[in-house]
């Protein structure tokens, strides 16, 4: 079942990001049809967290999508390489976002490895958020997409995990955030090999 809107427009985005933990993210693009259980996410707490890209209320080209309303996705390049899938969550001008860090295949595996030129087998395919973008044919014109439409959406399949298969740690590749950094609003699947290894 395709989440509804109204799921997005929860406010409370540490919830939100626990939540879509074991949810299923859909790409269909040219009638190629991709799909990942959602492992692991980290949360962006609007204008008050140093991490988020709208820290201090900062409104820029890029930044504008965060403050839509909950149920659009975000999407960013990083490094100028890798694009960045975020779902945007809340109501109007509360710029809140969760960053899908990896995802565990489940459907168009072959569709994936020939994107991601590594086979299936190999937890990297899907390991990291660029990777994750990568693999489900997500770039930039993904951008501001309704997260109920034809393109890209998430589906409920009843996928639960219990609070001690949940592992929460600081989220990576935030160090600039300073005391934000610490925070613990990366939330993962303990054991699932798809998760992504902080660089050491």
């Amino acid at each position: 079942m395709k989440l509804p809107l109204s799921y997005y427009s929860q406010q409370d985005v540490l919830f939100l990001a626990r939540d879509l933990l074991g949810k299923v993210l859909f790409t269909e693009i040219n009638g190629e049809r991709t799909a990942g259980i959602i492992v692991e996410t980290e949360a962006y707490n609007g204008i008050q967290d140093k991490a988020s890209h709208a820290y201090g209320g900062r409104r820029t080209n890029r930044t504008e999508t965060l403050y839509g309303q909950g149920g659009i996705s975000y999407v960013y390049l990083c490094y100028g390489i890798h694009h960045l899938f975020n779902v945007v969550t809340s109501v109007e001008n509360d710029p809140h976002a969760v960053l899908i860090r990896a995802v565990e295949p489940l459907i168009g595996k072959e569709i994936m490895e020939t994107r991601r030129n590594i086979p299936a087998s190999k937890s990297a395919i899907t390991s990291g958020p660029g990777s994750v973008a990568k693999a489900l044919g997500i770039n930039k014109s993904f951008n501001k997409k309704e997260l109920d439409g034809s393109e890209i959406w998430i589906e409920d399949h009843g996928i639960r995990y219990h609070d001690e298969e949940i592992i929460t740690s600081p989220r990576i590749g935030v160090a600039y955030a300073q005391e934000d950094a610490l925070l613990p609003w990366r939330f993962f699947v303990k054991g699932n090999p798809y998760v992504s290894k902080p660089k050491q």
